[in-house]
């Protein structure tokens, strides 16, 4: 039987335990039953590494490149060797007899930007222009567009589209070029606006300035070729100069194809590149 003492020990020893199991001691477990785990989550429940912003994408116009929003052509968006001739009428439609006699002799492609008043002046030279050739929308009456109001712009390209697709049936989507090559970022959103992008051009002749005006069928060639690189964009005109009535344009034409020709170029169409 053990001493007073060693109960006394024991009991103090006891009451160490007891005392440092309630101060946050250590402890053994008062049953044997394992602790369950937390829940594991689930695939769904799993955290995401959210994904590094990329940069801003281009701005998209429904029927236009990309290459086209906001801004304009200068030049087909191309490296091959090839040339769009494009005519402008607007005018008179003195050189349309001539200029579609040569285009269909030597069998090249043009491509035709028409205003909606000049159609309804030559509804038979339209017609015979969309039966063969892509046809655009080079507005109503061609005015400065930047001088109107967006209302305004919008009246006038959608009434010369109108008037175009009448006269030669064609939708001149989504081709249109600016009265004068006058534009502003306001302006070309409205044309964008309405499913247009809007193309340029890479050199004018100048055929429009006329005799009168110093020019030449010589100095059409040489302007031409001087500019001549892949995907060059050409501007003529298919009206006589109002004061000494030379049709400049339709008389250069045959020469700047063979010119063009010779030095390994063909001839597109705008529409094939949009």
């Amino acid at each position: 039987m053990s001493s007073p003492r060693v109960r006394s020990n024991l009991l103090a020893v006891l009451l160490c335990a007891l005392l440092a199991s309630a101060c946050g001691g250590a402890k053994l477990p008062l049953t044997s039953s394992p602790v369950a785990p937390p829940p594991r989550p689930s695939a769904s429940a799993s955290l995401e590494v959210p994904p590094t912003r990329g940069p801003e994408p281009s701005p998209t116009v429904p029927g236009i490149p990309s290459s086209l929003a906001g801004t304009q052509w200068y030049k087909l968006p191309t490296n091959e060797k090839v040339v769009a001739l494009t005519f402008d009428a607007g005018a008179n439609a003195d050189a349309v007899p001539s200029i579609l006699h040569t285009l269909a002799g030597r069998g090249i492609p043009a491509t035709f930007f028409l205003t909606g008043k000049w159609v309804e002046v030559y509804p038979e030279y339209a017609s015979d222009i969309g039966a063969i050739y892509p046809v655009a929308n080079h507005s109503y009456s061609h005015p400065d567009l930047t001088t109107l109001s967006d209302a305004e712009v919008r009246d006038e390209i959608t009434k010369g589209a109108a008037a175009i697709k009448k006269a030669t049936g064609r939708d001149t989507h989504p081709m249109f070029r600016f009265p004068f090559g006058a534009s502003d970022e306001g302006t070309i959103d409205v044309v964008n606006s309405l499913g247009y992008g809007a193309i340029n051009w890479t050199v004018d002749t100048r055929g429009w300035q006329g005799t009168s005006g110093g020019q030449s069928v010589d100095s059409i060639v040489d302007r031409v070729l001087d500019a001549l690189a892949p995907g060059e964009i050409v501007i003529m005109h298919v009206g006589s100069n109002p004061d000494d009535h030379s049709t400049l344009d339709a008389d250069a034409l045959p020469q700047v194809i063979d010119e063009i020709l010779a030095r390994g170029y063909t001839f597109v169409t705008v529409d094939q590149y949009l």
